[in-house]
């Protein structure tokens, strides 16, 4: 599951961080000594994030903390973790526990994805 927090209560870290822009190429990203990477949902409706965090985890194999921030949504956590993010900033007025509920009614998926890469039949 993602590691939630709230806008306005995120933690200071002392965390190398690369906060990737939406038009940047995950693929060239230099990530040499980055903790985690911050992809930013300018708005609900723009999705480059979820594709840059895919192609960090399995292309490039990025194993550190990919955080979503921006216009985070609840319904949208359960994909998010699906491609790889590790944590993610709710979007002001959002609720933890929604969040949560989300995950508890999608516990498995029968495709592979960036986090569990086997098909379901596979794992069983």
């Amino acid at each position: 599951m993602i590691t939630l927090l709230t806008a306005g209560a995120v933690p200071a870290d002392n965390l190398n961080v690369l906060v990737l822009a939406n038009d940047a190429d995950a693929l060239e990203a230099p990530l040499e000594g980055v903790d985690r990477i911050e992809l930013n949902f300018p708005k609900f409706t723009d999705g480059r994030a979820f594709t840059q965090a895919r192609l960090l985890r399995q292309r490039r194999g990025f194993t550190g903390d990919i955080r979503a921030t921006g216009d985070v949504l609840v319904d949208q956590l359960v994909q998010m973790y699906r491609v790889g993010f590790s944590s993610a900033v709710l979007k002001e007025g959002k609720d933890p526990a929604d969040a949560e509920r989300q995950f508890a009614r999608y516990p498995e998926f029968y495709q592979g994805d960036a986090v569990v890469t086997q098909p379901l039949f596979a794992r069983t």
